[in-house]
């Protein structure tokens, strides 16, 4: 039983692809892999055949898991109600109506419910894939998190920092992450991710180098920016995509979900992010 998480400097960034990824890698690498996302906020949602609610996101990574998707996956889901309030969803069913300031209030007694639910996922499979929500640097919303490095802490999981160069700032926004977290949630961080990036990679050599250097910490991957038709959430979407609109068939999406992986597979040192779970590459 191990885990890996994955939070980002930014919405936006890659979180829920990365995750989606690397479900699918290890599910074609032979382990029973689970994704899981403590609270989630979309006006998009995914109800299962039971009529439960949870987030697009978590039912991609269960198809890339090659599983059903399930409340368990995401057991918060904030449906934006308006710009100050969202219906709460626990555990795939509606609650009731809250605005932030109360919800913020209320959340920390879901610490529990979430801490159950994570150790019964991890007592049934070999890896869980965690993904994290906005950034873990908004310091304005750290207190009693339950999403970022809270949940890191209560998973004790090892952390991948993504970040979206196609928006610039890269180097800021994964070192300005990285110095506004807490001594001990730095080092949870094992491995930055470079998401999006066109080009030459030659030219962004030097400053991967400069980053290692400053934060001691590796760049395990740079993904290239490339047109996925994967369903996205309603966050900032970087271009208009089929899937969106028109429902795929399970042979586009698998097509898709191949793609991506074998994406991460050319891009990522898999190697390390084994040995960072303390598990071995399987060699198929």
């Amino acid at each position: 039983m191990t885990n890996i998480m994955i939070q980002g400097t930014t919405s936006s960034a890659g979180k829920s692809l990365m995750c989606t990824g690397l479900c699918k890698i290890f599910k074609e690498d032979g382990y029973k892999v689970y994704p899981f996302k403590s609270q989630n906020m979309s006006s998009k949602y995914y109800t299962t055949k039971e009529g439960y609610k949870i987030s697009t996101a978590q039912t991609l990574q269960a198809m890339a898991a090659g599983l059903s998707p399930h409340p368990n996956m995401n057991p918060i889901l904030l449906i934006p109600k308006s710009d100050k309030g969202s219906m709460v969803v626990i555990k795939g069913e509606d609650t009731e109506d809250m605005e932030a300031v109360e919800y913020f209030k209320y959340k920390n007694t879901l610490r529990p419910m979430i801490l159950d639910i994570y150790k019964e996922i991890e007592s049934k499979n070999d890896i869980v894939v965690i993904e994290g929500a906005g950034s873990p640097a908004e310091i304005n919303l750290k207190q009693n998190d339950i999403v970022n490095m809270g949940m890191a802490e209560m998973a004790d999981a090892p952390v991948l920092l993504v970040a979206d160069i196609d928006r610039g700032g890269v180097f800021a926004s994964l070192y300005g992450t990285v110095m506004l977290l807490e001594e001990h949630e730095r080092k949870r961080i094992k491995g930055l991710i470079i998401n999006k990036f066109r080009g030459d990679k030659t030219l962004l050599d030097p400053g991967i180098k400069m980053i290692e250097e400053i934060l001691n910490i590796p760049v395990v991957g740079t993904i290239p920016f490339a047109h996925l038709e994967l369903v996205d959430e309603d966050s900032l979407i970087d271009y208009d995509k089929e899937c969106n609109i028109n429902p795929q068939t399970e042979e586009e999406m698998e097509r898709e979900l191949n793609k991506l992986a074998l994406l991460l597979r050319q891009n990522m040192d898999m190697d390390y992010i084994y040995k960072i779970m303390g598990l071995d590459l399987v060699n198929n």
